[in-house]
């Protein structure tokens, strides 16, 4: 059986952290190592940040309408993520997930977000359109490499 996780909280920078953490304790189940829980950790960050950014800049949303939802599922050893938010939408999907793009760069952004998600999980794709708003979706799959013992799962909660 697959278990399943959905949170749902205002895009404001003080949740952020919570996003990560409720991630990362969902995640503990499949029993990470403590670089693939920091990969995990590191992507929602990323995710998370892009929605309380960019998602919903301006002044075109109600703060009651400025959410984020994130949706896991634990499916063996692969922890499956999608991060979504109801704002203003990307309109060059490709543009957008190329190394150092960036629409804010008066607030010194690197455009490094959606580079960090690909790089640090194992499947990453992005939908999204002008009002429509946007979804990462990712997944990350646990396992050590040349048979390596894992470290034991009270060692990963005392790292959250």
């Amino acid at each position: 059986m697959n278990d399943t996780m959905k949170l749902e909280f205002p895009a404001i920078s003080e949740n952020e952290p919570f996003a990560r953490g409720a991630v990362a304790a969902f995640c503990l189940r499949l029993n990470p190592t403590l670089d693939e829980l920091s990969d995990v950790k590191t992507a929602v960050s990323e995710a998370v940040t892009n929605c309380i950014v960019h998602a919903y800049a301006g002044d075109d949303y109600a703060r009651s309408e400025r959410l984020v939802v994130i949706e896991c599922m634990a499916e063996k050893e692969t922890l499956h993520i999608r991060i979504s938010d109801r704002g203003r939408g990307i309109g060059d999907v490709a543009q957008a997930v190329e190394p150092f793009f960036t629409t804010s760069e008066e607030e010194e952004r690197s455009g490094m977000g959606f580079t960090i998600m690909q790089t640090f999980m194992t499947t990453f794709h992005l939908e999204s359109a002008p009002g429509a708003g946007t979804v990462v979706s990712m997944s990350k799959r646990f396992g050590s490499p040349q048979g390596e013992a894992a470290p034991r799962r009270g060692a990963l909660a005392d790292a959250l």
